[in-house]
């Protein structure tokens, strides 16, 4: 075995270990300090003290569209690029959304979830000079809804990291601060802090799509040259300060233009960015940590090194129309946007119809949605790697039971071979041909889900609940184990939209981080060392309940 290869196996086997420890158990869950340290707790906001401060405008006069046109491209005309269109890109995507209070406490929710609203995803953007906005990197903060200018770019040095792409593009970028979750979550933050940013890359996509840009994730970069190019791997700028991990990159394109013969940004520029006057220093969250070695030790053994690009698609997926019976009504994207909450507790009693269940369903598959499954066009995640397993409780013109979404039909032997023998596999009566529905069995499962979902009654009180099975072993030796990641970026893009979908429905959703992993493998089947798919997120839908006890403030003072 080469010393590169014998490299490789150490880190896959590093993820691995990684993965299989940081599963909770019936009669052990995974480490966490036990407690909730509130001395300690992490300031929800990064801010780069000492960087000038641009602030978007808080009145957005355009119109928003509908929100279903926001799934199908070419549908919204492109608005120009200006300071107030990135406005609203950023407050549909990172923004607040409200603030709650009880009593004297008081915390900000965003539009973007996070577990455990912890927040450790950031973002960023790297531009050219428009009006009001000097070229430069810039850091997003939610708190002001503004952009911290953490770097001045000289004339020319964007245009030459982004030559070839269409004019007027530009970049965004995602970072996560592990410590966040790991104040609360311990070692298995690091599966959530992924998750949460794939949450945010699906809210990118369909912000952008309300102003009827084109957002793509540039999957090819390796996490150094992210990191250069944000300016996290500038150690004087963190001195004292919890580090960025470097996610992703994606380009802006406002117009209808593909890139498909876009090499990629030209990484040659980079040291001219590191080069720039940068200014700012980053916040410290906490005053003191926990150090989580087995977070930081998955961090490296899954770090991305640049890969070329997948070979292009003959077309992209142009999507397909609506059913008649699956349409949605006019509702307006950015109110849908905004207006987007994670369910604390369900009623128990609501129920949602079959064609809204189907409709859902329908919001989850690439070739019939195309956004925001086309950010992924330069990824290995073109391909869906991820099925669903359904706890259906409370769906009206649906018998109660389990079910299986499977995505891909390239898996489906595969899964029908592993998956207990006994399970019916029926396909759904009157189910579109291209929502691959199948039913596994009847009965009431509603206990069931609790316990799966670590006695947590929320996954039963829903109309249903998701498991989310992931192609594990075979795409992370076979692409990287950097794909790790990836996988559960692909679970939150599909909380995203199952998120937004519930919104559009009238009722609420919520993701689920805690689960009994292997219970989860037992019941559907899989061997208790079978690793060829893996639980790794777990999710449910149905009528909230609100918590009367709470208050609820605007996001911003306008």
């Amino acid at each position: 075995m080469s010393k590169r290869a014998d490299i490789i196996e150490k880190e896959a086997a590093q993820v691995f270990h990684y993965h299989d420890r940081t599963k909770h158990r019936f009669n052990q869950y995974a480490r966490s300090s036990g407690y909730l340290d509130w001395a300690n707790e992490p300031n929800p906001f990064r801010r780069f003290e000492g960087a000038p401060l641009i602030r978007f405008s808080r009145p957005e006069p355009l119109p928003s569209p509908a929100y279903a046109q926001c799934f199908q491209p070419g549908v919204i005309a492109p608005t120009p690029v200006t300071l107030e269109t990135l406005s609203r890109l950023f407050r549909n995507a990172l923004a607040l959304s409200a603030w709650k209070r009880y009593e004297r406490n008081r915390w900000p929710l965003r539009v973007n979830p996070s577990s455990g609203d912890l927040h450790p995803t950031e973002g960023y953007l790297v531009s050219g000079a428009l009006e009001g906005l000097p070229a430069g990197v810039y850091h997003y903060t939610s708190e002001e809804h503004a952009l911290e200018r953490r770097a001045a770019l000289q004339y020319g040095t964007f245009e030459a990291l982004v030559r070839g792409f269409p004019e007027g593009s530009f970049l965004v970028g995602l970072s996560s601060i592990f410590w966040r979750e790991a104040w609360k979550y311990g070692e298995r933050a690091f599966r959530y802090c992924q998750l949460d940013l794939g949450h945010a890359l699906a809210a990118l996509r369909i912000s952008a799509a309300v102003l009827g840009w084109q957002l793509t994730l540039l999957d090819e970069l390796a996490d150094a040259a992210i990191s250069t190019l944000l300016g996290l791997d500038r150690a004087a700028d963190f001195m004292g300060a919890e580090p960025e991990h470097p996610e992703a990159v994606a380009v802006v394109v406002p117009s209808a233009a593909h890139l498909s013969a876009c090499e990629g940004l030209a990484v040659e520029a980079l040291p001219k960015i590191a080069g720039a006057s940068w200014h700012g220093r980053a916040n410290r969250l906490s005053a003191q940590h926990v150090a989580w070695a087995i977070i930081d030790g998955v961090a490296r053994a899954s770090a991305k090194e640049r890969t070329a690009l997948p070979a292009a698609s003959a077309s992209l997926p142009a999507g397909c129309e609506d059913l008649a019976s699956l349409r949605y009504d006019a509702a307006s994207a950015e109110q849908i946007i905004r207006q987007r909450r994670s369910a604390v507790d369900f009623d128990g009693v609501t129920a949602i119809s079959k064609n809204t269940f189907l409709r859902m369903l329908a919001r989850l598959m690439p070739d019939r949605t195309p956004v925001p499954f086309d950010a992924l066009q330069r990824s290995a995640l073109r391909r869906p790697r991820l099925h669903l397993g359904i706890f259906a409780h409370r769906i009206e013109g649906l018998a109660p039971g389990l079910y299986f979404l499977v995505r891909d039909p390239a898996a489906g032997e595969e899964l029908r071979r592993l998956m207990q023998p006994h399970f019916a596999w029926s396909p759904l009566e009157g189910c579109p041909s291209d929502i691959p529905l199948f039913l596994l069995g009847e009965g009431d499962l509603r206990e069931l889900a609790a316990r799966l979902g670590c006695a947590q009654a929320i996954a039963a009180d829903g109309a249903f609940a998701l498991a989310l099975l992931a192609e594990f072993e075979e795409p992370i030796r076979k692409l990287g184990t950097w794909f790790y990641r990836r996988l559960f970026w692909e679970a939150g893009l599909l909380g995203q939209i199952l998120y937004l979908e519930a919104e559009a429905a009238g009722v609420r959703a919520t993701g689920m981080g805690c689960y009994f992993d292997d219970a989860v493998h037992e019941i559907l089947g899989f061997g208790s060392e079978e690793k060829r798919f893996q639980d790794i997120y777990h999710f449910t839908v149905g009528g909230p309940l609100e918590d009367a006890r709470l208050t609820t403030e605007p996001p911003y003072v306008t």
